[in-house]
């Protein structure tokens, strides 16, 4: 039988079955959450530093503080990714999420520490599900621009990576409206594209790639990787204003996201992109590079699930 999963909670690891949030925890109740993703290749954290520096930016920001350093995190997060990868013999995401902790008025005597806000960190893993990815790879992604908008910055700044999310879940309804299988991606008050609800977005036009501008999007880890190999292979780079026009008429549009790196966009609001090619020649150019940093064929490791989910 296969070992359980562990999971960090209140300072200890404990097996999965006896990790637990208290209904009167503020993440239930106000939906305050800070969070943090990031994957493994090979059963070893991915630009686990990239990630701890924004999770620990996000508390900062959310004016939460997590009871160890940024440091001990780490270390965790690598005995944990160790001993949950063999368990599970696949690669994993890795979430890190933090609460202010329980709300005494909620909780009344049961609140621990005598009514003194105790954060709820939570650091636990599951194994990356492949299959679900792998039709991005085969027949490419449709994003749809539904009504709902992006929550402006000047409300929640969206460069701090939280769980305060029911306007995607909102979105997410409207584009399955239009199309069981699309994706939403949000434009802001103002008309420019954003984001979806995990992952950047980036178009090409004449050879270069851009992205919308940083004020309205999550800084994402796998875009700075984009930025990094597009540096390397000498594609040029931008940060603009965006809008449906620029989608529209792009030679290219792909996303970026930790668990499966990028994939090709090949409609937007049902109009083909391009010619239709599922990952054009940026697209490949970049994800073969990827794939070459890390050693792994990350194409294959997404459409050929089965094969790659077992790791050496």
């Amino acid at each position: 039988m296969a070992a359980e999963p562990l999971v960090y909670i209140r300072g200890r690891l404990v097996p999965a079955s006896q990790a637990s949030v208290s209904i009167y925890d503020f993440g239930i109740v106000l939906g305050a959450t800070v969070t943090d993703l990031l994957r493994t290749f090979r059963h070893e954290p991915y630009r686990l530093e990239d990630h701890v520096r924004r999770f620990y930016d996000s508390c900062k920001y959310a004016r939460i503080t997590p009871p160890i350093s940024a440091e001990e995190t780490a270390g965790i997060t690598r005995e944990l990714a160790r001993h949950n990868a063999e368990a599970a013999g696949a690669e994993l995401a890795v979430v890190y999420f933090i609460t202010p902790g329980e709300n005494f008025v909620y909780a009344g005597s049961a609140v621990a520490g005598g009514g003194k806000l105790m954060p709820t960190f939570c650091i636990h893993s599951f194994p990356l599900p492949f299959h679900l990815f792998r039709r991005f790879f085969e027949s490419g992604l449709h994003l749809v621009t539904p009504s709902t908008r992006h929550v402006p910055p000047e409300c929640i700044d969206p460069k701090i990576k939280n769980r305060s999310r029911l306007h995607w879940w909102l979105a997410e309804q409207e584009a399955h409206l239009v199309d069981p299988g699309a994706m939403p991606l949000l434009l802001d008050l103002q008309g420019n594209l954003t984001e979806t609800s995990g992952s950047n977005f980036l178009l090409v036009k004449n050879g270069t790639v851009y992205s919308p501008a940083p004020r309205n999007i999550l800084l994402g880890v796998s875009r700075k990787v984009v930025i990094e190999l597009c540096g390397k292979l000498g594609i040029p780079f931008a940060e603009r204003d965006l809008q449906v026009y620029d989608a529209v008429t792009a030679d290219e549009a792909f996303v970026t996201t930790t668990p499966y790196c990028m994939a090709p966009v090949t409609h937007f609001n049902g109009v083909m992109i391009g010619d239709g090619a599922v990952g054009g020649p940026v697209f490949n150019r970049i994800l073969d590079a990827w794939g070459h940093e890390v050693g792994i064929d990350i194409r294959e490791q997404v459409t050929g699930a089965k094969a790659a989910d077992s790791i050496d």
